[in-house]
Order: structure tokens, then C-alpha cells, then sequence
């Protein structure tokens, strides 16, 4: 769970979390503190309650993609999946998410969202860039952008990641598809949110850069 400033949000994001239960599925809760400026590290410290929660903190902000990279870096389990804090993703949708792969039929499961909730230049964004995404990796994604990625710990392992900011999420997918993994989709529930939004439309201009850079990448 990469998280920058999020007082308003991460101490229920985290109760949201603790409490879904994936039994006989043991969880951990890998959280990176991308040097947060307001009042996230105190609320952090606080949540003593949560179980197996481990708070990795940035003593320099480097961005969602710095943050999974060391969130990456620290998880024991077999299968990640990536968590933001603002609440726009329900944790519920995890056992949906992992079941292709528990099953044994996938090893990377994307969750699809309705875009119905975002302001119309963010649907547009999204829709572009999944769009960009199927037409230079000749594949039939829904929703490249989507926080909740879900991969087998063999597919993080190969995945050897560079970008810092939110184009992470297009290095992502350009390497799983390089890699020759298959992406199946499920959809999930979400509600686009605004307060403190970080992600921009301008964002979309490094996602594009990384689609193209990554097209002929060989891990």
C-alpha cells in the first residue's frame, strides 16, 4: 500500500483491509510511507491494532512507483496485491481478485472498474491510455490503470521496475505482457474520489512514454 498524505483516510483504509477475511489465507499488509508531510505518520503509529501491519517509511518523497518498489521488496507472501488509501477501491473485491489464481488458471488478475464516477477528462484519460495499451501490446485490456493489480509473487519477482510516479502502472502492465503473462480481468467496485486527488490528466503524458518505452522490453 503506497500512501502520501492521507490523514483523512488511512486509518479506515487499514481497518477495511484488517478486516477482510481470506481464510485459510494468512495476510500481511505491507504499507510504504512516501514521506507524508501531514498527519499520516502519527495516525500510522497509532494502528497497533492492525494485525501483521508493516509501515516502511521514505525519508524522501519518490513517488506511487518508488513506493511499490520498496513495498515489493519487503512482501513474504505468494500473491501482491496493490492497495491505494483513498478509498476509491473496496478491499472486498480481494477474494475475486485472487481466486483465478489460487485456482491455479491465471497469474496475473487485473480489477476492472465503471469509470461512471469520474469527472469526464479522467474517464477520457483512462479510456485513452487502456486504449494506447491494446493497440501497441495487441491485447484486449478493459482498465490498464487500476490500482488493483493482482500477481502471483513470480511475476513481481521478474518485474524489475524503474518508473517512480504513476506511470508505474503502465510499466506494469507493459512487462507482464512482455513477459507473455496473460491478464485476466474481473470486475470490481469502485467510486472515483477527489479530495486531495493526486493523479492528474498531465500524468497521462509519462504513462504514454512508458508504454512506448517498455514495448520491446525483454526481462
Amino acid at each position: 500500500m503506497p500512501v502520501f498524505n492521507e490523514a483523512a483516510t488511512i486509518a479506515e483504509i487499514l481497518d477495511r483491509v484488517a478486516r477482510v477475511d481470506l481464510s485459510p489465507i494468512e495476510k500481511e499488509i505491507v504499507l510504504v510511507d512516501d514521506c507524508s508531510k501531514d498527519a499520516t505518520p502519527d495516525i500510522l503509529r497509532q494502528q497497533t491494532h492492525i494485525p501483521n501491519l508493516r509501515v516502511i517509511t521514505h525519508e524522501v518523497n519518490g513517488g506511487k512507483g518508488a513506493a511499490i518498489q520498496t513495498a515489493l521488496q519487503h512482501i513474504t507472501g505468494d500473491i501482491v496485491i496493490i492497495q491505494d488509501a483513498d478509498l476509491e477501491y473496496d478491499p472486498n473485491d480481494y477474494a475475486r481478485l485472487i481466486a483465478p489464481i489460487v485456482r491455479g488458471e491465471a497469474k496475473v488478475v487485473y480489477g476492472v472498474r465503471d469509470l461512471s464516477s469520474q469527472r469526464w477528462y479522467m474517464a477520457l484519460g483512462n479510456r485513452f491510455v487502456t486504449l494506447a495499451t491494446n493497440l501497441l501490446y495487441g491485447v484486449k485490456l478493459h482498465d490498464m490503470e487500476t490500482c488493483y493489480k493482482t500477481m502471483a509473487r513470480e511475476v513481481v519477482e521478474g518485474l524489475k521496475l524503474e518508473c517512480r510516479r504513476f506511470d508505474v502502472e503502465a510499466e506494469i502492465t507493459a512487462k507482464i505482457i512482455r513477459r507473455g503473462y496473460r491478464i485476466v480481468e474481473v470486475p470490481i467496485h469502485y467510486q472515483a474520489r477527489y479530495e486531495e486527488k493526486k493523479l492528474s490528466p498531465l500524468d497521462g503524458i509519462p504513462t504514454l512514454k512508458a508504454l512506448l518505452k517498455y514495448r520491446n522490453w525483454k526481462g
